[in-house]
């Protein structure tokens, strides 16, 4: 079980182009953002902060229950940490998501439930706003946005709470694939 330590440190690795977090010991993750996602400072060094282990901490306890082995709750979880401090303000895509009859306004760690016609999934709310919040889908597969387009398992798309609906057991139950 992987804990956060103010050793760790983020940099933009320029070969592979992406964010990167050096967790000591000759141990380094590379997170799924990209340079066009990323906010000027993830360009330079920075320290994993106590504000970093607090979210790393809250989405940890938000992942809690799914079915995923511990390897894909720490995967996701820097995902989700990464995502919170680094990524790009982004405009919300809610069109891509069917309207939910619920009035929900979702908290940082949350699963919540969004739908299309092509599927339904389990998403985290990565930083919730007043009228929309960035999230990701937490299925290894991912979610199909469009026949063409899809969300990668812990991409980041921001979408207003309309589309929203809280899950019930059932729902956190969907089928995930299980990587060892």
């Amino acid at each position: 079980m992987l804990k956060p330590s103010d050793k760790w440190k983020w940099y933009f690795d320029k070969s592979s182009a992406c964010l990167m977090l050096d967790l000591g010991d000759t141990y380094v993750f590379q997170t799924n953002l990209t340079k066009k996602h990323l906010v000027d400072c993830a360009f330079s060094q920075n320290e994993f902060t106590v504000d970093d282990a607090s979210a790393f901490q809250t989405f940890k306890e938000g992942l809690a229950y799914l079915e995923l082995n511990e390897y894909r709750k720490d995967e996701l979880t820097l995902y989700c940490v990464a995502a919170k401090r680094f990524h790009k303000p982004v405009q919300p895509k809610s069109w891509f998501f069917d309207a939910s009859t619920a009035e929900h306004q979702p908290v940082e760690g949350e699963l919540v439930l969004l739908s299309n016609s092509f599927n339904r999934g389990l998403f985290i709310v990565l930083e919730a706003g007043d009228n929309a919040s960035l999230v990701c889908p937490v299925q290894l597969t991912g979610f199909l946005l469009t026949a063409e387009k899809s969300l990668a398992y812990g991409e980041a798309i921001k979408v207003m709470h309309d589309r929203m609906s809280v899950p019930n057991q059932a729902d956190l139950c969907l089928p995930m694939a299980l990587v060892g």
